[in-house]
């Protein structure tokens, strides 16, 4: 035992810190996986859960729900960097799907994950710093608010059969149910343009999943081989929910929300043996009391999801998954869209942060 307890040591001595911003592509098969804390030597682990500890991920998946999904997301970041000093901003892959795809963006921009907010100092009005967060909010819940609903009904009825037999059939089912939703007339220039987005690049950690309408087949900006396309345009596109919104051209093609093909994109994550991935999501555990759509919207999250953390297991990567727990639940409800509740699923995200550092 305490030859293997001197070989982790070694090994965690030996492996390089977080990509820093100019990093260049992960690779699976070379990718060095730097399980060391930054901050606390030993985070516990929730009561029930398997005995890992918290640590700094490799990967950080952030899966679609929503500016309230969106608001939870971040609170939980916040608060596990508050509790911890992981900082996810220096994390070595960032995986984003629509609302998901605006919070990895922000990170990869530079700029910590948002916190409730606190009393206003004494003086001053807090200068040009807050004012890009603020855009960035402002756009996020008019471009996905209604994120999680309207393309996770798209996607739920093909669930997880399509997702385990691979891109052909999955982007041939896609493409026939997008050629029935007419496109939306909501505009995303707001959230594609905003200054928050304009700070972040494709540095070669930042993954945005995207799915081409007319092909069907999924997309995911960042990644080698992926059509050029600037941050905002792919987080844009990312979130442009089928039949809410005009889908997003980029290099002359048409694209919409990622969480068409799956709300999370575990898989995109470049896993190995070894890998520590994180993954927030909204659908992972139940809200209390769901409207009957959106139970069943949850259940092919679900279904897709199962099978996308099998894959990645497979690759021997260690993965946790995290859902709302019973306050973040109570406070995002039922109805993904509701910007009332970002700021309750914000304090309540960050309340799960702070608790599953301890």
């Amino acid at each position: 035992m305490a030859s293997k307890a001197r070989g982790r040591a070694r090994r965690r001595g030996s492996a390089r810190r977080a990509a820093p911003a100019g990093a260049s592509a992960l690779d699976p098969s070379v990718m060095p996986f730097s399980r060391r804390l930054r901050g606390l030597s030993s985070v516990a682990m929730p009561s029930g859960s398997r005995a890992r500890p918290l640590i700094a991920p490799d990967v950080l998946v952030l899966a679609a729900g929503g500016i309230v999904g969106e608001a939870w997301m971040a609170g939980v970041l916040a608060g596990i960097e508050e509790a911890t000093g992981i900082d996810f901003r220096r994390t070595e892959q960032l995986v984003g799907t629509s609302a998901g795809a605006i919070v990895a963006a922000t990170l990869a921009a530079g700029r910590p994950p948002r916190r409730p907010p606190a009393p206003p100092p004494p003086t001053g009005d807090g200068g040009d710093d807050a004012a890009p967060a603020s855009v960035l909010a402002a756009a996020a819940e008019r471009a996905v608010g209604t994120a999680a609903s309207a393309a996770l009904a798209v996607a739920g009825p093909l669930a997880a059969p399509l997702v385990a037999a691979a891109a052909p059939a999955g982007a041939l089912a896609r493409a026939l149910v997008l050629a029935r939703v007419p496109p939306g007339r909501a505009s995303l220039d707001d959230l594609r343009d905003s200054r928050a987005l304009r700070d972040a690049r494709f540095d070669g950690r930042l993954r945005v999943v995207a799915v081409d309408r007319a092909t069907g087949r999924r997309v995911v900006f960042g990644a080698p081989g992926a059509p050029h396309a600037a941050v905002g345009e792919a987080v844009a596109a990312s979130c442009a929910v089928p039949g809410v919104y005009r889908p997003v051209r980029i290099g002359g093609r048409e694209y919409v929300d990622g969480a068409v093909w799956s709300p999370t994109n575990l898989d995109v994550a470049a896993a190995g043996r070894g890998t520590e991935i994180l993954c927030l999501s909204v659908f992972a555990a139940p809200p209390p009391a769901l409207p009957a759509p959106l139970a069943a919207i949850r259940a092919g999250a679900r279904a897709i999801e199962a099978v996308e953390a099998r894959i990645v297991r497979r690759r021997g990567a260690h993965l946790r998954i995290v859902g709302p727990d019973a306050r973040s639940a109570a406070a995002i409800g039922g109805r993904l869209m509701d910007r009332g509740r970002a700021a309750a699923a914000l304090a309540a995200g960050h309340a799960q942060g702070l608790a599953l550092a301890r």
